[in-house]
C-alpha cells in the first residue's frame, strides 16, 4: 500500500500544482498520512533551488497546521489516542503517560519532530496528554521549521550528491542528528 502512495506523491511533486500538493501532504502527514513531505520537498528543491526556502516555509506552516489537527484527534478522540499510545509502547496507562509527557513532552516534540519518527504520533500523543497547546505549537514551529529549512539548505547547497548520501545512510544521519540534540540538551542541563 505504501509504494503506490509514494509513487503518487512523487508524481504530485512533478506537477504544476506541486506547491499546493506539498502543503496538502505536509498537513496530512502531521495527523494521519503515512508518506512524509520530504518525498516531495527534495525533488522540488532539486528542480527549482531558488525556491528552496519558499518550499520549506510551505512545509513548515502546513505541517504545524496538520499537527494541530493531530493534537485535536488526541484531545477529542481519546480511543484513537489510546490506540496511538499502544503503537508507541505506552499502552500500560493513560495517567502514567500523562505524567511522563508532563515532564518530557517538550523534549519529545523537539526531538521527534526532527527525526524520521512519524510526527503524527507526537501530535496525537500531545493532544491525548493534554499538553499545553501554545507550547506544542511553538515547539512544532521550531522543530518542523528546523527540519525543513535544514533540508532545504542542504539540498540547495549540495544538490543531488547529498540526496544520494542521505538516502543510503538515512538512519545513520538521523542517529547523528538525534545524538547532537540529546548532547545539546544534556549540556544545557549541566550548565
Amino acid at each position: 500500500m505504501i509504494r503506490p502512495l509514494y509513487n503518487w506523491v512523487m508524481k504530485l511533486a512533478a506537477g504544476r500544482h506541486a506547491p499546493k500538493a506539498l502543503a496538502a501532504v505536509s498537513f496530512a502527514e502531521s495527523s494521519f498520512f503515512p508518506i512524509p513531505p520530504d518525498v516531495m520537498l527534495a525533488p522540488m528543491i532539486l528542480a527549482r533551488p531558488e525556491k528552496a526556502y519558499r518550499y520549506a516555509t510551505i512545509c513548515t506552516i502546513a505541517s504545524v497546521l496538520g499537527g494541530c489537527l493531530g493534537y485535536a484527534i488526541g484531545y477529542f478522540l481519546e480511543p484513537v489516542g489510546l490506540w496511538v499510545l499502544s503503537l508507541i509502547g505506552h499502552a500500560d496507562g493513560l495517567d502514567k503517560f500523562k505524567e511522563l509527557y508532563g515532564q518530557y513532552g517538550l523534549w519529545v516534540i523537539l526531538v521527534k519532530g526532527l527525526t524520521p519518527f512519524p510526527y503524527k504520533l507526537v501530535t496525537i500523543a500531545s493532544g491525548l496528554a493534554q499538553f499545553n497547546f501554545a507550547v506544542f505549537v511553538a515547539a512544532s514551529v521550531v522543530t518542523r521549521g528546523a527540519r525543513f529549512f535544514l533540508a532545504a539548505w542542504v539540498l540547495k547547497r549540495f544538490g543531488p550528491q547529498i540526496l544520494e548520501v542521505v538516502e543510503r545512510r538515512l538512519y545513520t544521519v538521523a542517529a547523528v542528528v538525534l545524538a547532537l540534540i540529546v548532547g545539546g540538551v544534556l549540556l544545557v542541563r549541566l550548565l
